[in-house]
């Protein structure tokens, strides 16, 4: 894309008062951007109204700033060596599943290989918003197995276990997993499709909240680092964004369009995340949800959901079988992995058999948990300790332990 053609973007999405409605209403009508602003005030008026028509004639006076900016960002080689990308609605590139959704964004900022910029297709999607045609999705090479991974951003241990362990497990059997780079389950599920991609592969899409350019929270830094290398990180947001609030929720509906379906693994009440599972089910998509104890205030989202008729899941066969993906997953690990009490096995008993018993697959106090085992204090919190190092036992607020699942 040339400096003038950037600019016409730019300008577009950054005139005050005209959405991604609105632009994509004058781009339908008049084309590309070069020749919307080409448009007289009459011509501009009949498509989006007096207000906006007028916002239009005048170029933004933040315009030669961000222009500057994304050239800059452009041209800049990224700290891992991966690419950047402008892709917008008349790119061959854009993603065929976001013309779908209700509010598609008409300019994309991407960092990683970008599914169909050097695919050599000519085929460019439509700028109406209208759902792609089968030739458009073959022309274009975004995944078309990708599945959302979403919840709570305070996990319990085995709530980021078990994001961490399903998308191992579909990105094994190569599907993408999409998710938000926050803190807790999008981190445990970007994590775990990097661990189970097989190498070359798509294995994770974080779409973010901010500019392109940010991190957050900055802790992920690294974390980001490693998806721009092996996956994909999306904003719909101009260069130098930063965290604001209300971009967060909007962005979901990027996380739910990419995808084919939403997993919920943890989430309360009042989670984000139910705004993703909405979405993905207005967009109508699968929704599924893992269920957890009824103790758990992270579990009563997932609840929620299940009740409105989410698909409960408790191994990713489930989400594959519903979804109709075939796979190569060793689906009996995975359910040995996920229901198996090791202490069944043969061989020697587990020295700590009858202690993970006690504690029992919910949330548990420490005098609740001396009740059941009759242990003194000082014996009970050292074999507690130990399988907390072990990672067979997690640690939650208010003085709680559960029994984790090995991984």
């Amino acid at each position: 894309m040339d400096r003038p053609e950037l600019e016409a973007w730019l300008r577009l999405t950054l005139t005050p008062g005209v959405g991604s409605d609105s632009a994509r209403r004058l781009l339908a009508a008049f084309g590309l951007p070069p020749h919307v602003f080409e448009q007289t005030s009459a011509a501009l008026r009949e498509v989006v109204g007096p207000a906006p028509a007028s916002a239009l004639l005048k170029a933004p006076d933040t315009l030669a700033t961000q222009l500057q900016a994304t050239q800059d960002w452009l041209g800049a080689a990224s700290d891992d060596g991966a690419p950047r990308h402008i892709v917008t609605l008349g790119d061959a590139a854009y993603p065929p599943s976001l013309l779908a959704i209700e509010d598609p964004p008409c300019l994309l900022y991407v960092v990683g290989r970008l599914p169909g910029r050097d695919s050599g297709s000519k085929q460019a999607p439509a700028l109406a918003g209208r759902a792609p045609t089968a030739s458009e999705l073959i022309a274009n090479d975004w995944p078309q197995r990708a599945l959302a991974m979403v919840g709570s951003r305070n996990p319990t241990p085995q709530g980021a276990q078990n994001a961490r362990q399903f998308a191992r497990a579909l990105a094994g059997g190569g599907v993408t997993i999409v998710s938000g780079l926050a803190l807790g389950i999008d981190a445990a599920a970007h994590e775990g499709a990097l661990d189970g991609s097989a190498p070359g592969a798509l294995a994770t899409i974080a779409v973010i909240g901010t500019g392109i350019d940010r991190v957050y929270p900055r802790q992920h830094r690294d974390l980001a680092h490693r998806i721009a290398g092996r996956g994909l990180i999306v904003s719909e947001y101009p260069i130098g964004t930063p965290p604001l609030a209300h971009n967060f929720p909007r962005r979901n509906r990027l996380i739910a369009g990419l995808s084919q379906g939403t997993l919920v693994v943890e989430a309360a009440l009042q989670s984000g995340s139910l705004i993703t599972a909405r979405l993905a089910s207005e967009q109508g998509k699968e929704v599924f949800a893992i269920p957890g104890s009824i103790h758990s205030p992270q579990s009563r989202g997932c609840h929620a959901l299940i009740r409105q008729g989410a698909k409960l899941v408790e191994t990713a066969e489930d989400v594959l079988e519903e979804l109709r993906w075939p796979g190569n997953l060793d689906f009996a690990t995975q359910k040995e992995a996920a229901g198996a009490d090791p202490a069944s096995a043969s061989g020697p008993k587990d020295p700590d058999h009858d202690l993970l018993e006690a504690l029992g697959s919910d949330p548990v106090s420490l005098d609740a948990l001396q009740a059941r085992t009759g242990l003194d204090t000082p014996t009970l919190q050292a074999r507690l300790l130990t399988l907390e190092l072990d990672g067979r036992v997690g640690r939650l607020p208010g003085g709680l332990f559960q029994r984790l699942a090995l991984s």
